[in-house]
């Protein structure tokens, strides 16, 4: 029976959790900033990481409360070790910029969560990886061009783009010419400025 009553606390304990991050949506869309951060709170201090992302958000971007990138970055902590992908793009990208402690150990945490995000699908953190590995203090291109298709082929014009360059250059693969043209235009076609100005060079 107290099994029983401990199951029911945690399942009523989530869904007002869920319930208080779908009030927040909503009132985010309807604008009530104020309201929307109110009610992410309640339900991040819950331990609801889809909740405690957007509290995150809304640090980062003074939505609904003051600006205030440490708090963003403990949210965002708190999201990405419950596993919440786009949170573990956010905080590594938060580590790299203003995390505390030593440059290499900020850098070594961060990789590892952007290797996780990028995994789980991820585009940007795709995109990321796949810029650093190439411009690395030791580059590792092989790596970079894997991260980099696989966010062109997610749709990122950007990275198409550095694909394009990968092969026009011979950066982690054969140059070849013919697949670097391939690659701008298709990163031209899908509006990216510096693929256009790459194909008319």
């Amino acid at each position: 029976l107290e099994e029983a009553a401990f199951q029911l606390q945690q399942i009523f304990r989530i869904d007002i959790s869920i319930a208080l991050n779908i009030l927040g949506i909503e009132s985010m869309r309807a604008g009530h900033c104020r309201a929307a951060f109110t009610c992410f709170k309640l339900a991040a201090d819950r331990g609801y990481s889809k909740a405690q992302f957007n509290v995150g958000l809304c640090y980062e971007h003074g939505r609904g409360t003051e600006k205030d990138l440490e708090k963003a970055g403990f949210y965002y902590c708190q999201a990405a070790s419950s596993h919440h992908p786009m949170a573990q793009y956010r905080y590594a990208r938060y580590l790299l910029q203003h995390g505390p402690g030593s440059c290499w150990d900020r850098q070594h945490k961060a990789v590892a969560l952007l290797e996780r995000a990028a995994g789980a699908g991820i585009t940007e953190a795709q995109a990321y990886l796949g810029v650093f590995y190439m411009r690395g203090l030791q580059p590792k291109e092989k790596r970079g061009l894997k991260y980099l298709l696989q966010a062109a082929d997610s749709g990122d014009a950007q990275s198409r783009y550095h694909v394009g360059v990968c092969y026009e250059q011979g950066l982690g693969v054969q140059q070849n010419l013919a697949e670097a043209l391939r690659h701008y235009r298709q990163s031209a076609a899908a509006g990216n400025g510096q693929a256009q100005d790459r194909l008319r060079a």
